[in-house]
């Protein structure tokens, strides 16, 4: 019998199923972003408002669509993740540059909101929100 231990299940048996490891960095990645709006809106007064089409009033962003909106993203980037581990084993790294351009293309959103700190709170928001779980992922994969 072989006593030694491959390193992915070492990784598992440390810190858990990989499965939960990434669901905390979904959730680690959604509580980053309603963080940032509630130091931003309810306790600094930012009016976090973005216009979504010309001629339209203001959007205001409250903490349903950060939830939502960062949750969705959050659980596309796992799947992709894990179809990519599943069809080259290069599935990381490639995973690795699609999430980091996808967090850079991001900050264009953020210059749709009305005002100066708006568009900061946001762009804050996009980097929390990539930043948490580029690096959960990243992780959880047993780099």
């Amino acid at each position: 019998m072989d006593s030694a231990v491959s390193p992915a299940i070492a990784n598992s048996e440390s810190h858990g199923p990989r499965w939960r490891q990434r669901a905390i960095g979904v959730l680690a990645a959604v509580l980053a972003a309603v963080l940032v709006w509630v130091v931003a809106v309810p306790l600094a007064g930012v009016d976090l408002a973005a216009t979504v089409a010309e001629g339209e009033p203001p959007m205001e962003i409250g903490v349903g669509a950060v939830i939502a909106s960062s949750l969705i993203i959050s659980l596309l980037g796992w799947a992709l993740l894990a179809l990519l581990e599943r069809v080259t084993r290069h599935g990381l790294r490639i995973w690795m540059i699609v999430a980091v351009l996808f967090t850079v293309l991001s900050l264009t959103g953020p210059f749709l909101a009305e005002s100066g700190a708006a568009t900061a709170v946001l762009a804050l928001m996009h980097l929390a929100v990539g930043g948490v779980l580029i690096t959960a992922m990243a992780r959880s994969a047993g780099r």
